[in-house]
């Protein structure tokens, strides 16, 4: 069987991913954003405009279930723009989720997660239009290509035990890459214990974001020594301190010889972070000092070889 990305468009060979934004966000609401909600198909579209111009060729969208990802405006701006897109299945911490709603989604979770990775994504009550394109499972219809979840701030909880077995499960029945997103006083060795000691998901199938808000380089060096993949990105909160550390979090583990664990994201999730630039100025001012600093082949490795081989899978239909 041989490894495809799955994108919004159907199963895509990694030779044709190109230049990828690994982690950001076409579409996402949350209640701990109020105001700052990105859910315009207009302003979407013009976003993959503006980063297919500046030379990106893929974008992976992490907004898991429940969060307003558009699912039903995503294979339109792939084709409108010719980005290839990639969607997630998935949830993201409780607080998100309006708590009378949750119960409900426990039930059945991993199956949720598997179907939208295999059968096409499902829509959200009164943020989606329902009907996706196509009827499920046909070419047409949407399917995740990753699933997002997150670990909690403080004491894990047990909504993240939950998710975290769920996608655990849904990881076995089809081979999807597991994306987490990480907060600035989390143990990330606990995250990947629980993923892979416990749950058995192989390393080089977790993709660890926000690496920036961790400090500590030893455990960013630990870390790619076990195998797992990192999308560096910034927290989308314009003028935050995370920002200006990517650089050198992403310099002392390309010194210490873990570049082909790196991906770079640009992970907007504000409408203040999409004035800033986002997937654009990913491309326009990080890579280009990268290649100043490191000569011109890493970026082509952070950019395209990496999320190449950290997104592909051999997909299993359970």
């Amino acid at each position: 069987m041989t490894p495809t990305i799955r994108t919004v468009l159907g199963d895509l060979d990694p030779a044709d991913l190109g230049a990828t934004d690994s982690h950001d966000h076409l579409f996402i609401r949350s209640p701990l954003l109020p105001g700052e909600e990105l859910d315009d198909p207009a302003a979407a579209e013009d976003v993959l405009r503006a980063f297919a111009a500046a030379g990106g060729r893929s974008f992976v969208q992490w907004t898991p279930y429940g969060m307003g990802r558009g699912a039903d405006s995503l294979a339109k701006l792939s084709r409108a723009t010719g980005v290839h897109v990639v969607a997630a299945t998935g949830l993201h911490q409780a607080a998100h989720y309006d708590p009378d709603a949750l119960p409900a989604l426990y039930d059945g979770l991993a199956e949720r997660f598997t179907a939208e990775l295999t059968t096409g994504l499902t829509a959200e009550p009164a943020t989606e239009l329902p009907g996706l394109p196509g009827p499920p499972g046909s070419p047409e219809a949407v399917r995740a290509g990753l699933i997002k979840i997150a670990c909690d701030p403080g004491t894990t909880t047990a909504h993240t035990h939950r998710v975290m077995a769920a996608a655990a499960d849904a990881h076995h029945s089809t081979g999807a890459p597991i994306a987490v997103h990480l907060e600035p006083r989390a143990d990330p060795h606990l995250v990947l214990n629980r993923l892979h000691a416990r749950h058995g998901v192989p390393p080089h199938r977790i993709i660890l974001g926000h690496l920036t808000r961790l400090p500590d380089v030893r455990v960013h060096r630990e870390l790619a020594a076990k195998g797992v993949y990192f999308a560096l990105d910034s927290p989308s909160r314009a003028g935050h301190p995370a920002d200006h550390q990517a650089f050198d979090v992403i310099a002392d583990l390309v010194e210490a010889g873990h570049a082909s664990r790196l991906l770079l994201g640009a992970d907007t999730t504000t409408r203040t972070a999409r004035r800033a630039g986002g997937p654009t100025a990913l491309l326009n001012d990080l890579v280009p000092r990268l290649a100043r600093t490191f000569g011109p082949e890493l970026p082509g490795l952070l950019l395209t070889a990496n999320p190449a081989a950290a997104f592909a899978t051999k997909w299993r239909t359970p």
